[in-house]
């Protein structure tokens, strides 16, 4: 056997396993993030906490109306389970709790997913950790007012 028809029959066997791997891992990824929005919107700590890394990091970028100053406001994992807890997301009416969930992309033990929710968008990245997927940054956006 030739050693570039060796290399060839590497690569199809090691992309095969991919493929089936992270099969499995999609419906992980969707269970983690349904865990954080339906978290959210329950008021569930606990699947808050399961969902995210405890170093996650939570951003969206703002514009000033009157300034139009540009900035990027900032939220952790601590303060993010404080408001699950406090239950800001129970302020949402039950006919809107959106929960929309596509994996968009999973790479060995990285992964970006996508929810629509109420009234943002959020973009996760999630990382296989200690052997389950959580949630390690969250770039969100609002939706626009209709």
């Amino acid at each position: 056997m030739s050693r570039q028809v060796l290399i060839a029959l590497v690569i199809a066997v090691t992309a095969r396993v991919h493929v089936a791997h992270a099969d499995g891992d999609a419906e992980q990824i969707r269970a983690t993030a349904l865990d954080y929005i339906d978290g959210f919107y329950d008021g569930d700590v606990a699947r808050m906490t399961r969902a995210i890394h405890p170093e996650l990091v939570k951003r969206i970028v703002k514009t000033d109306p009157k300034t139009k100053a540009v900035w990027i406001e900032t939220m952790g994992a601590t303060l993010l389970v404080e408001k699950v807890r406090e239950g800001i997301g129970r302020t949402t009416p039950a006919a809107q709790r959106l929960d929309a969930v596509k994996v968009l992309d999973i790479f060995a033990d990285a992964a970006v997913a996508r929810i629509d929710a109420a009234t943002w968008v959020d973009y996760l990245q999630l990382h296989r950790w200690n052997g389950r997927w959580v949630i390690v940054n969250v770039l969100w956006e609002l939706k626009p007012a209709k």
